[in-house]
């Protein structure tokens, strides 16, 4: 997977219903972004970010890096269609996305990112920064 495809232009078809037709709640989910949930670690070189987005095709997700900021847009598409009826229905469907302030200076261009089993994993480099600055003395 590429690391920042352009978001899906099918994101466009999704149906929008007119508020005089829909509950509240209807129309709240349809204009609002569910939130992704993230984890974020660290070794000694890279920073990682592992997100779950079961049921999301691949091809429906952006990733950017801009500076110290990390953005995941996607969308996660129903398996049940319109004309099924719920009994319960507790997962999200629908356009969903994340910001991030990254803790550490990455390398943006070197990102990697990996999807597998509904997990995304992003790999950033951080910024090799030499630890030891040397300090001249001077005698006056």
């Amino acid at each position: 997977m590429p690391f920042s495809p352009p978001i899906n232009s099918s994101l466009d078809e999704l149906e929008i219903v007119e508020l005089g037709s829909a509950s509240a709640l209807e129309v709240h989910e349809q204009i609002e972004e569910g939130q992704l949930a993230i984890d974020v670690a660290q070794t000694a070189t890279e920073l990682i970010v592992v997100a779950t987005m079961a049921g999301t095709n691949p091809a429906d997700v952006s990733l950017h890096v801009h500076g110290d900021l990390l953005t995941i847009h996607g969308v996660r598409r129903p398996p049940i269609k319109n004309d099924g009826e719920y009994f319960y229905q507790e997962c999200y469907w629908g356009k969903f996305s994340r910001t991030v302030v990254l803790p550490v200076e990455v390398e943006g261009e070197m990102a990697k990112a990996e999807y597998k089993y509904g997990i995304l994993t992003i790999r950033l480099p951080k910024v090799h920064k030499e630890s030891e600055i040397p300090i001249e003395v001077v005698d006056e």
